[in-house]
């Protein structure tokens, strides 16, 4: 089952240092770009992960997770949910901490994937919002 409860929330959020976002764009008026600022203004190290982009918010580009140099503690996707399952597929095997479904998606079987290879998995709520709501002193 996806992660609801607000203390597993708060603790994907606090052990989450380096976030993967897919789905990331260069351009200021997405919401993709808008949250990735704000994780990013707030001390977490952002990886965007985007084909179409090479530098966003000044951090280096790639085209797939899979390319991803070291670990990553959280997976933010920013995908339609007919991607999710094989974004999750790829989480697990880069052995990510979690998968964040960002709000409006959602994808049981990404949540399935994530679970049954040990990952923490949220689904339809916004990475943003919750670091606000849940740690304050950001």
């Amino acid at each position: 089952m996806p992660v609801t409860s607000d203390d597993d929330l708060r603790g994907i959020i606090e052990r989450s240092r380096r976030i993967a976002v897919v789905g990331l764009s260069s351009n200021p008026a997405r919401p993709s770009n808008g949250v990735a600022l704000f994780l990013k203004a707030r001390g977490f190290d952002i990886v965007p992960v985007n084909p179409n982009e090479t530098v966003v918010l000044g951090a280096a580009a790639v085209a797939d997770l899979g390319q991803i140099d070291g670990p990553v503690d959280l997976v933010n996707v920013f995908r339609r949910p007919e991607y999710c399952a094989d974004i999750a597929r790829v989480a697990v095997e880069i052995g990510a901490g979690a998968l964040w479904l960002q709000q409006g998606i959602r994808n049981d079987e990404a949540m399935a994937i994530a679970e049954a290879g040990g990952l923490k998995a949220v689904q339809d709520r916004c990475l943003r919002v919750e670091v606000q709501r849940l740690l304050r002193r950001r």
